[in-house]
Formats: C-alpha cells, structure tokens, sequence
C-alpha cells in the first residue's frame, strides 16, 4: 500500500516546487500525480519483493500544458526508489531527454528534499570505439580496411577515410576536452566519420578489449549502474528488450518504467522486428565471408585447435546457404512475373502474410542452416576471446585482436538474416494477428535483386511478453493517447494490460477563447487532387498573414511542392519549404524572421505536425491541407487492414479514421503552446462537413471555437 509518509512526502515536493516556479496547482497534474502514486504505490509483492498481479500500469493522455514531465517525476521517483527499484524514463525524442536531464531533475534535487543520482543513457553507436579509433590511425588501417572492404560495405571504405578527424577525436581524447559522445562533439561530424567508429554487442569483446577501462561506452554504464533514475529512449529500451532485458539497462523485473511521449512505442516496437533481406546480395556476401575466412585459416598455428577445425567446415556451410537460396529466387519467380515492369521497385504481398509452402520449408532449411554458421563463427569468436584470457590455441593474441571486431559485424549480419527466414518459417497462430511478409525486386538487369520483408503487423503480443508481463511497474503517457476520445487504438496496438489503469487529463488551455477551428468553403474533396490543389493556392493566396507565423501541414510531397511553386510573389519572399534545409535551420530563420518583425510563411509534412514548437508570435495560423489518412501502402499496414476486415472489422473505421484523429489533434495542437497563445486553425477538407465520419473527427478535437462554413 502507499503509505502515508510517501503520500506526505510527494506532497510537500510539489507544494515545493510550485512555490520555487511561482506556479499555481493545476487539477489536472495532481489528478496525474495522485493516479501514477496510486498504481505504482499499490502494486503487491511476494516475499521476494516480486510483483503479483497484473495492475502495475498507468496509461495517462494529459493534454498540452498539463505538466506530464514533473507529474511522474514527482510520483514516480519516491515510489521507485521506496520499493528498491530503478526508474527508467524513455522518451521518443532528444529534445524532452535534454529537458529531463538539464532541468526537470536538477530543479527536483534543488527545490524539494528529495535525494537521488541519474544518469543519460545510449546505446554503443553514440559513444567511440576506442579500438577502432587506433586500428584508423594506425599505419595498417587502409591496408586493413582493403581486406574487408567488400564484406563489410556498410562499415567499411578504403577511401575517403577522414584521418584528420580522428587526430583530432584523439587529441581531444587525450587532452579531457571530450568525452567520446557523438552528442559532445562540437565539431562538424559527417554519419560515415562516425559509423566507423562506433561498434555494437556483437563487435564489442567487452572485458576482453585492451581499451576497456577507458571505454567511453563502459564509463557510462558504469554510472548507470549506480543511478537511481536511467534516461534512456524508445529505441534503446526496446534494444534491451530484445536482448532478455538486462543487458544494457536494469532487468525489466526490478525496473520501473515511465514512456513518455508513449504514442510512439508501438510503432517502434513494429519497426525495431522488422527484417528485410535480398537474396542475391546476400549470395555475394556469403562468398565474400568465405574468401575473407581464408586470410584467418592462414593466420593459425601449427597448434590443434577448435577454430581451425570450424573453418575448414565453414565453406560447406556457405555452399549449403547458397543453394537453399537460390532455390528460393527459383521459387519466387512467379511472384516477380505478375509485378508489372517499369514501377519503382514493384512490390507483391503475401495475402494474409501467407507463403507457399515451399518458400516455407525453405525458411527453415535457412533458418536451421544459418544458425549453424552463425554457432560456428561464434566459436570462433569465443576461441579468440580464450586467446585473450591466456587460454585458447592455434590463434595468436594479435590475431585475435584483429579478427574479434570482425567476427562481430558477421555475426550481427548473420543473425538479420536467421531472423527474417525464422519469421518466414513459422505458421502463424491464428489467434494472434499474422506477420505480414512481401518481395520487393529492386534494380535492374544485372543488379536485379529479391529483397524478402517481414514484420508483426501489431506490436501488442511482443510488447505484452517482453515488457508488460516482465516489469515491475510502468507508466505510459502523451498528449496523443487516445483516438476518437477513445484509448481503444492505442490498447490495440500496444497490448497494455487490461486491468491498466486510464486517465485523461485536459489541457489547462482555455481553446474556445485562445482558438478559432475554421472549415472554409471548398468546392473540391481531397480525391480531386489538381482541382484541391489549386484551391489550396487560392485559398493560401487570400489568407496568409504577410506580417504574422504561419504553418502549412500537407500529407504529401508532391502535393506541398506544387502548391509552393504556385503561390503569388509576395508569399515567396516569407517561404521556408521543409526539405530546403534542415528542419533546425528552418525553423531558426523562421524565428528570426518573425523577431524582426517580418512574416513567415513555413510548409511542412508530418514530421512538422509533431514536436514542432512555435508559442507566441511565432504562430498565429496553422493551416491543414486535408484529412491526414494514412494511405495503406506499406505491406503491415495493407496485412493488418486485411486481417481486421477477415474478422468482420472494417479497417476504415478502426484504424484508418482513429489514426487521423490522433494526427489531427497533434497537428492543430501546434498553435495553443501556452495559456496566453492565440490564434486560427484552418483545415482545408471539406469532408469533416460532408461525410458522416467527419463530426466524429471534429469532436476529437479540443474545443476551438469553431468556424464551419456552409459546402
């Protein structure tokens, strides 16, 4: 049970902190507050400490303005740290990490009488490899990177290698003056500069490494170890995840968890199990790995020795891969027929993420058959780790050192690609949505190439077993949880707990007062796309504001970039396109010009109507193109429209129309950022007064006053 002094404890921290902000209390945080205390506080245990039960999560939609960041902080953190547990606080972007780490934390420790350490956590590929620092600057390297150049394309080219660059991340090294953080890096660092530095679980020998203990990835796992609070992202949790929980962060058993920004998970929960592999690079891959393997054969001694056993045995292994998959690029040639020539990348879709059962069958030879190159390539690696404990034979230490990093990047290749042909070898359970799976062809004449996909079409079945079913308690919260007033999508898509407890919270902001919602009067619907698009140029021709903030929020490219050619002169001298620059870039000179007191008239698409922040003067009109409807191309979303319609659903109700609700909330939500903002939303669609699902979309909405011309 929560007991009293938490309770008075987490009480006298926010009168506190209120008093230091000179704020006033909000309904709405302290019903946020009282309701995560309430769930994390109540959780039962066992004698071990274990959790019982399945009431240990909070899924809070708490509207812009609510103060979500400090309400589960102050919650959160006493209640974690009472019940012996670790806190991880994920977020989706860097932006609210920096805001947690720099200042809702330090602003806890300075004002209130609570006490804890916290720590930002990454993954490896933020943090320099020091090894792989030394081999670029050491005479060798180019000589090195020859060898390996065509198997490790992605991490490895013999030109254009930045030399100076890495002098200099070694000065800095060596001087104190940086850390090895990408992020800490004030330098101009281009992203092949940098993947050649980093490394991942695979490559990493860990204790093994000559460089350990000055390893700036290890150093920050060792304060990790010690905090009682790990920032961390989406990415990196579900990385940890899907390794068995533990690996980078706290195991999921002893961890408290709060996502914010917690819309995101799923999705990136989908694509963190999504596979893609082609099969005749694949072919050429393999026979580079055994021609590279032989350049390890004649590095061996005299000595008998396991590694020199495997690799004589390894080129039977490939030659086997190889011809199971060119099996399969014989099997699949009736697919690549029907595509129709011509199209960019043609692309055919298993109905129901269903194979043949032949493909099938030779997934699993595949499957089975690259998890017995990959056991023989990590012997490998592990007689070479022996080697750096003084116990392994027939591979000399300065061959180990050379070849355990590389190894590594095979065996991360090699287990992609037991993953997708595991995934095409399961029958799925048809109690479960399937997997969608498809065949792309990509190139042309001699570079054509099969590139298999595969993917969960809903992430709530893996989420619900490595996370929910495995963590002490959790917390998920955002503006955008809930569709259609509902939390039955994200429920869906996430697989919460169904004893979960919900709660909304309402935006402090008064929108009737600060907002108008306008729906002029079009004469075409989106679907008539010209006809549409000149409207919109008319309409943004009259309407524009030349002095003031404006956002244009379109769903497609091809769209924005007509409409951006086509405005009058006047709109093209206030014009930042999204594109044109980075988004940073933009939305800098679009405050700049808006300080100088000149017009700004921004276009953007969907990344533009999220997390986007403009308060004030910067934005004063927000105008939306259309309904933004996702256009089911995309293989998962095409499988899991199929499968809800197989069951009697119809994909355009529960999925098609919840997701434009929730898009339309994030994007009219970019006006209102503060209590004293005002301002107009336009939506340029005519379908929110004409068709019968458009009140249902409009009463999604906050309550702007609202502005609906007659059709």
């Amino acid at each position: 049970m929560l007991s009293d002094e938490l309770k008075s404890n987490i009480q006298d921290a926010y009168r506190a902190i209120l008093a230091a902000k000179g704020h006033k209390p909000r309904a709405g945080q302290r019903q946020m507050i009282a309701t995560i205390a309430r769930t994390l506080g109540n959780i039962p245990v066992d004698d071990n400490n274990e959790r019982l039960g399945e009431q240990h999560v909070s899924v809070i939609e708490a509207g812009t303005g609510t103060g979500k960041t400090l309400s589960y902080c102050l919650s959160a953190i006493p209640i974690a740290k009472a019940r012996g547990k670790t806190l991880v606080i994920s977020t989706a972007t860097v932006a609210l990490q920096e805001q947690i780490l720099h200042k809702e934390l330090p602003e806890l420790l300075k004002h209130t009488d609570y006490s804890f350490k916290y720590s930002l956590a990454k993954g490896r590929g933020r943090y320099l490899c020091l090894n792989n620092l030394q081999n670029h600057l050491d005479s060798d390297a180019e000589a090195t990177e020859d060898m390996f150049a065509e198997l490790f394309q992605q991490h490895l080219q013999a030109d254009d290698v930045n030399i100076a660059l890495y002098k200099e991340m070694d000065e800095a090294l060596q001087a104190g003056t940086w850390d090895g953080d990408k992020d800490n890096w004030e330098g101009i660092l281009r992203e092949q500069d940098w993947s050649r530095m980093t490394t991942d679980h695979q490559q990493c020998t860990n204790r093994n490494c000559a460089n350990f203990t000055a390893c700036p990835f290890f150093k920050s796992r060792a304060e990790i170890e010690v905090a009682d609070i790990i920032i961390a992202n989406h990415d990196l949790v579900l990385a940890d995840l899907s390794l068995g929980g533990g690996a980078i962060l706290t195991p999921p058993a002893e961890t408290v968890y709060v996502f914010d920004e917690g819309h995101h998970l799923p999705e990136k929960a989908i694509n963190h199990f999504r596979h893609e592999v082609r099969l005749q690079q694949s072919i050429q891959w393999l026979r580079q790995l055994e021609k590279n393997l032989l350049g390890l054969k004649q590095e061996l001694t005299d000595e008998v020795s396991v590694t020199g056993n495997l690799l004589f045995k390894i080129p039977q292994m490939i030659q086997t891969i190889v011809n199971f998959i060119q099996y399969a690029q014989q099997g699949l040639a009736p697919f690549i027929n029907t595509l129709e020539s011509g199209e960019n990348d043609p692309q055919h879709r298993f109905e129901f993420g269903i194979v043949p059962d032949e493909l099938r069958q030779l997934a699993y030879s595949l499957q089975t058959s690259y998890q017995k190159l990959f056991a023989a390539i990590e012997s490998i690696y592990d007689e070479c780790k022996k080697v750096k404990q003084n116990e392994g034979m027939g591979v000399t230490s300065e061959t180990a050192d050379t070849w355990m990093p590389v190894l590594g990047v095979i065996l991360g290749r090699l287990e992609q690609a037991q993953s997708l042909w595991t995934l095409y070898s399961l029958q799925d359970d048809l109690n479960y949505p399937p997997n969608a799976r498809w065949l792309t062809v990509t190139g042309q004449g001699v570079d054509q190439d099969i590139e298999l996909g595969g993917s969960p079409i809903l992430a709530a079945h893996t989420l619900r077993m490595q996370l929910w079913n495995k963590c002490f308690g959790a917390v998920v919260t955002s503006a955008t949880l809930t569709a259609l007033n509902q939390f039955h999508r994200f429920n869906m898509r996430s697989g919460v707990p169904r004893e979960s407890e919900y709660l909304r919270v309402m935006s402090p902001f008064n929108f009737a007062e600060n907002a108008v919602l306008n729906i002029p009067t079009l004469t075409f619907e989106p679907t008539q796309v010209e006809q549409h698009t000149q409207e919109i140029i008319s309409y943004l021709n009259d309407n524009v504001n030349l002095q003031a903030g404006s956002l244009v929020l379109f769903s497609s490219r091809r769209q924005m970039e007509a409409v951006a050619e086509a405005l009058n002169s006047k709109l093209q001298a206030i014009l930042l396109v999204q594109g044109e620059q980075s988004k940073r870039v933009i939305l800098d000179s679009h405050k700049e010009k808006i300080d100088a007191n000149q017009g700004s008239l921004l276009m953007g698409l969907a990344s533009f109507a999220e997390g986007v922040d403009l308060p004030g003067k910067y934005l004063t009109h927000v105008i939306i193109a259309k309904i933004p409807f996702s256009v089911p191309d995309d293989p998962v979303d095409a499988t899991l429209s199929e499968w809800i319609q197989k069951r009697g659903g119809n994909p355009f109700m529960e999925i098609s129309i919840p997701d434009a609700s929730l898009k339309l909330v994030q994007a009219t939500g970019r006006l209102l950022r503060s209590e004293k903002d005002t301002g107009k939303i336009s939506i340029l669609d005519k379908r929110l007064i004409t068709k019968r699902y458009g009140s249902n979309l409009l009463n999604s909405l906050p309550p702007y006053a609202r502005q609906l011309e007659p059709q």
